[in-house]
């Protein structure tokens, strides 16, 4: 039976199929990184208060582009080149989601508008980060190889949602309420284009590695476009809606740098 925890469970038992996986997860961590720590150096003077956790934001990511690069070096593996159509956060950018780079690349600070664009963004893309890794957790939590980081990383993914939904709830507060709903929306409906397109072209990729039948990949591919279909009947909602988290200030000011990446090598 064919089974999300199935079909990692062959990625992971593969030296190629995982250094793919693990390829595409540290880059898209890593270029994360990088964004959040150039947003948090251009935040405007009016939400300094902002930075710190930005940076935390953004401190996090390369934590986890090198915990994934760890789980290579374990293998005895050297990551390999994300393909184009793989590669979720640069085709998210060509969409015109988030900032752009060619303005991150400026020594010019962002407007408070920017930075609503930019929350609206990571709450979007915080909720497939953090699905994804609770899936994740919840499959391989006790792995003897990948336990300990899923563990890790599902937990931090959850501090930035959470962060993202009390961050877009105080400036709703403060008069951006309709700006913030038309950012959620259309960012919403753009990632879920781009992440059906990433699905396939990983699916693709990973039935050329394991010599997938064509049934096995065409019931995939089914599930894929499924999942996207559902999301394009209303399951989007779950990606704009905004609520007050459990934890208050997840990522607040006394933790302004992440911790060190433990060692997996």
């Amino acid at each position: 039976m064919l089974s999300a925890k199935s079909v990692f469970q062959e990625i992971l038992g593969n030296d190629e199929s995982f250094r793919l996986f693990c390829s595409i997860a540290a880059s898209g961590e890593a270029q994360g990184g990088w964004e959040n720590g150039r947003i948090a150096a251009l935040v405007p003077d009016s939400r300094r208060s902002l930075a710190p956790k930005i940076a935390r934001h953004g401190a996090d990511e390369d934590k986890h582009g090198r915990i994934f690069d760890a789980l290579l070096r374990k293998r005895g593996l050297e990551p390999v080149e994300v393909p184009r159509a793989a590669d979720y956060t640069m085709l998210l950018e060509a969409r015109g989601v988030g900032l752009a780079h060619e303005k991150l690349r400026r020594d010019e600070p962002l407007t408070e508008h920017d930075i609503v664009l930019y929350l609206a963004h990571s709450r979007v893309t915080e909720q497939r980060a953090a699905a994804q890794m609770t899936m994740l957790r919840d499959c391989f939590g006790d792995h003897p190889e990948v336990g300990r980081a899923v563990t890790m990383i599902a937990k931090d993914e959850e501090n930035h949602l959470a962060y993202c939904h009390e961050e877009l709830l105080r400036l709703a507060a403060a008069g951006y309420g309709r700006t913030i709903q038309r950012a959620l929306r259309e960012c919403a409906l753009v990632e879920m284009e781009v992440h059906r397109c990433v699905s396939l072209a990983v699916l693709a990729q990973m039935g050329r590695i394991l010599g997938w039948s064509k049934w096995k990949t065409a019931v995939l591919t089914a599930g894929i476009k499924a999942g996207y279909g559902y999301e394009r009947l209303g399951g989007w909602r779950r990606m704009v809606t905004l609520r007050m988290p459990e934890r208050r200030d997840a990522l607040g000011a006394t933790e302004t740098a992440a911790p060190e990446a433990p060692e997996f090598a």
